[in-house]
């Protein structure tokens, strides 16, 4: 026993690591499987894609979020001119103790001829009210603005009697450009105006006053995705045509201004998007003087739709 060193009872160590397992339990198989498709770069969260796109969606609900409330025309001819216009509001705020001169008086006469309250307030509660703008005591409240379904736009259009035309707008994001759009698309008798819901400027004090009440005359829809809505009228037959500086065409040669039209505008800076561009059926030029490089996008619009309405009038066809 004495040569013997091992302890009775001992248990002999094996190589086995604490935790092993004998086989692969698959583990080796699992590892060759594939993993799938690689997502879009907008669906991994830690691609730029996915942060600016997640960025956009935080913008675009707070824009939502803002057009659900109540806005503010501040300002005595802003007042004064949407007032004219007949833009809705509910309410005129007039700061106490504010210097009386012609544009108060006719403000004060307009919210009363059509039936909105006059209400008195301190000046610091209406520079509150006004993000403190420059009101010089004045300030209009307008409602959020109730967008149609596009639907609704199909519908006027064939209530109507006549040739449907369209207006949708790609990336417009100035508020002053929408609103002057809207008054195009009223005066050269479109049948409704689609904004995306997107990356675009909404319905707000602004577009309602330069649009100079037009938006009150003519339905205003909103499409969850431009492209997807502009397929869906061309299966029902309309014409897409996209106004582009590089246009397939110029605007002598629309041979399509009589038939069902949706006319699609670009951005102020990049144009129709890739998407839009290849859905339309044309897309249309306005030729213009050299050394003028473009037409800001609500008076090309202009020049489009009366050059559409002169062509139907033409062809008997309004």
């Amino acid at each position: 026993m004495a040569g013997n060193s091992r302890r009775q009872g001992a248990i002999r160590k094996t190589g086995t690591k604490k935790g092993a397992v004998v086989g692969s339990g698959g583990q080796r198989r699992k590892a060759l499987e594939g993993k799938g498709p690689t997502p879009k770069a907008e669906d991994r969260p830690g691609h730029k894609a996915y942060r600016q796109n997640n960025a956009q969606t935080k913008r675009d609900q707070a824009r939502q979020k803002k057009a659900d409330k109540p806005e503010l025309i501040a300002g005595r001819n802003p007042v004064v001119e949407a007032l004219r216009a007949g833009v809705p509001a509910t309410a005129l705020y007039v700061a106490l103790n504010i210097e009386i001169d012609d544009r108060v008086n006719d403000a004060v006469r307009l919210a009363g001829d059509k039936g909105i309250s006059i209400l008195e307030i301190p000046r610091e509660e209406l520079d509150r009210k006004t993000n403190r703008a420059v009101h010089q005591g004045l300030g209009l409240q307008v409602p959020p603005f109730e967008y149609a379904h596009p639907d609704d736009l199909m519908n006027a259009a064939r209530n109507s009697g006549e040739v449907p035309l369209f207006v949708a707008l790609d990336g417009v994001t100035d508020p002053r450009n929408l609103g002057a759009v809207i008054r195009s698309a009223a005066a050269f008798g479109a049948h409704g105006v689609l904004l995306p819901e997107r990356r675009s400027a909404g319905m707000t004090a602004v577009a309602w006053r330069t649009s100079a009440g037009t938006a009150a005359k003519l339905p205003i829809a909103v499409a969850t995705n431009l492209t997807r809505q502009l397929k869906s009228w061309a299966n029902d037959g309309m014409m897409l045509v996209g106004l582009d500086a590089d246009g397939s065409v110029d605007i002598d040669e629309l041979a399509l201004a009589a038939d069902p039209l949706v006319i699609v505008l670009g951005s102020e800076g990049r144009g129709l998007s890739r998407l839009v561009r290849e859905t339309c059926d044309a897309t249309v030029s306005i030729p213009m003087a050299a050394g003028v490089e473009s037409l800001n996008a609500s008076v090309a619009a202009g020049v489009l739709l009366a050059e559409v309405a002169r062509r139907r009038r033409l062809a008997g066809r309004v």
